[in-house]
């Protein structure tokens, strides 16, 4: 099948990639809007950028359109205050406003869906996407970053919010680059305060 040699394709091309060796820069060309008139979407969520740089590749190995969802009002730029308030904006039910939407989303035949695993699930603004874009129908192929505890609920939570849309099986990597390096630096920093 297609879909089967392309999946291979984009495998391949992981399999040989250090994520530290790609420019976060030439990773994706549009911020907002989405580029080209390919029947194929790659969306994405980033905060660190390590799904920016998978979305980056499957757009550039598949010449698809790109669009990157974010939310209105951008998260903390600091690593803990974002993890609180994702977990405020799980445990409250929260579906943060998005910045931008995809207008002609019907005209796609295929979305491959990134995101890294926030609290062992999908991101609430990740789940605004998934809640105000009709997906009956389309192909969506998720793409997931996590930092060491896999993909978490994402199967049931896609499942929920696009229940119409056939699903290939995700690419799961751990990416847990922005964390252990916190995590790093912090430890660094009490010993010479010690």
């Amino acid at each position: 099948m297609e879909h089967d040699s392309t999946r291979r394709m984009l495998l391949t091309a992981l399999a040989g990639l250090t994520l530290a060796n790609v420019s976060l820069a030439s990773a994706a060309t549009g911020n907002t809007n989405v580029r080209g008139n390919s029947r194929i979407l790659v969306a994405y969520f980033s905060r660190s950028g390590n799904t920016r740089v998978v979305a980056g590749i499957i757009h550039r190995s598949l010449n698809t359109d790109l669009f990157t969802i974010e939310p209105e009002k951008p998260y903390p730029e600091d690593y803990f205050q974002t993890v609180e308030q994702a977990k405020n904006e799980r445990a409250r039910g929260i579906k943060p406003a998005l910045k931008n939407s995809v207008a002609d989303i019907e005209r796609y035949e295929a979305v491959y869906l990134g995101f890294p695993v926030w609290s062992t699930s999908v991101p609430p603004i990740v789940q605004t996407f998934l809640s105000s874009h009709n997906l009956e129908g389309k192909l969506l192929i998720p793409f997931i970053t996590h930092g060491g505890y896999g993909k978490g609920d994402s199967d049931g939570i896609l499942a929920k919010l696009a229940p119409t849309a056939r699903r290939e099986k995700p690419l799961v990597i751990e990416c847990d680059q922005e964390r252990r390096t916190t995590e790093m630096v912090t430890n660094w920093l009490e010993t010479i305060r010690s």
